[in-house]
């Protein structure tokens, strides 16, 4: 066995097919951002006065995953901070991602993690909010500087928190003396500020940016300057960037989509020892993300959203359900909150997440009408049959059962 694991490492190092795979993950920064001359422009413009010592609008970024919001930003960030260096002007960039496990919970955590970056010091957990807020305070406040706070997948925070968190951020303005604070929030959800409180959203005075998906032209420009550097000469087969970027561009012009199915293509022919990633490998490593996206979606989402998805699991197991309708899966909910000893929502908050995982594809919702009865939504699970026991089994763990 021994022997024949060898066999496999001495293949793996000898025939590699990539020169820099790095190139096509997610945490790489390229040199330039093809496609997203105009949107950096505007981003640029929006922060610029920074540089004048002033405090910049609040900037709300919105646009379907992978299509360069981060980015963007990110390179807008450190063009303004060379600049700032060149005027000797105070400015601190602070970035955070809202959809770090552990990090954006509470705001507790936020506050805690935005304080380890800037170089203080806060026990993880134990300490009453008000104070970690006093030690934020101090320590942006130690001299006159503008502090620029960008939330990456800001929903996310949103959702697990409140909006009540973005109302006292804004309102640190009030208690800074040297310091002013701006916030830039990234988000894929277009529609997270209109289900804020009105209250809060007035006191952002925010200026708000879309950025429209990539076509898959865009997505082979992409694809082709990435594919160069990451791939040794010759390996990429003909019509394979095509391939991906028509993938991409049928799920909303997703370019780390499109780098993923490249990677992942690429990743597999090797595996199999082959010379050329071919268009065959493109149809398996698109089914390999389709597989793991699910997974990922069951993991990640929140309790409330698990809970419903588990009752909509058990409900399909028993064959004798037929057709699921709001009503029972409500019913099967509030068991399962029982043994988990969660809180029960109302169905009408209930019915919402349905709408949230058939938004995500797990389930199919179509709303029919029981004439005077009013309307309910029929249900059906769409999550592949040979991924339902692992689903079941990743719910059974996160939810305690």
């Amino acid at each position: 066995m021994g022997v024949q694991l060898n066999n496999i490492f001495d293949s793996a190092i000898k025939n590699s097919l990539f020169r820099d795979k790095s190139v096509l993950q997610t945490n790489y920064t390229p040199e330039s951002i093809p496609h997203r001359d105009k949107q950096i422009e505007q981003v640029a413009g929006m922060m610029a006065p920074i540089l004048r010592g002033e405090k910049a609008s609040n900037l709300f970024i919105y646009g379907k995953t992978g299509t360069g919001k981060t980015l963007s930003v990110q390179y807008v960030r450190d063009e303004l901070m060379k600049k700032a260096s060149q005027l000797g002007v105070d400015i601190r960039i602070e970035y955070l991602n809202c959809k770090l496990k552990k990090v954006a919970d509470t705001e507790y955590r936020i506050l805690a993690a935005l304080i380890q970056q800037m170089g203080g010091e806060i026990a993880a957990t134990g300490l009453p909010t008000d104070q970690v807020y006093n030690k934020f305070i101090q320590m942006i406040d130690s001299k006159k500087q503008i502090v620029v706070l960008i939330f990456d997948e800001i929903d996310q925070a949103i959702k697990k928190i409140s909006d009540s968190f973005l109302y006292s951020l804004i309102r640190l303005n009030a208690e800074l003396s040297k310091s002013q604070l701006s916030l830039v929030g990234i988000s894929n959800d277009v529609t997270f500020l209109e289900n804020i409180d009105p209250r809060v959203r007035s006191s952002l005075g925010e200026e708000e940016l879309v950025f429209p998906p990539y076509n898959a032209p865009q997505l082979q420009d992409i694809l082709s300057e990435r594919g160069k550097i990451a791939f040794k000469e010759n390996v990429i087969g003909e019509g394979v960037i095509a391939k991906c970027a028509a993938f991409a561009a049928r799920e909303h012009g997703d370019a780390r989509r499109a780098l993923d199915l490249l990677r992942i293509a690429g990743e597999l022919s090797e595996r199999e020892g082959s010379t050329k990633v071919d268009l065959n490998y493109i149809d398996l490593a698109n089914e390999k993300i389709e597989r793991d996206k699910i997974l990922d979606i069951v993991e990640t989402e929140p309790k409330q959203f698990q809970l419903v998805l588990y009752a909509i699991v058990l409900l399909t197991k028993d064959k004798k359900a037929g057709e699921l309708f709001t009503g029972d899966i409500y019913n099967i909910y509030q068991d399962i909150c029982k043994k988990t000893k969660t809180e029960v929502l109302t169905q009408r908050r209930i019915s919402d997440i349905i709408a949230e995982v058939d938004m995500l594809g797990l389930i199919n919702a179509n709303v029919i009408s029981k004439g005077r009865h009013g309307r309910t939504r029929e249900i059906r699970l769409s999550i592949p049959q040979q991924l339902t026991d692992k689903v079941e089994s990743i719910l059974v763990e996160s939810l305690g059962l």
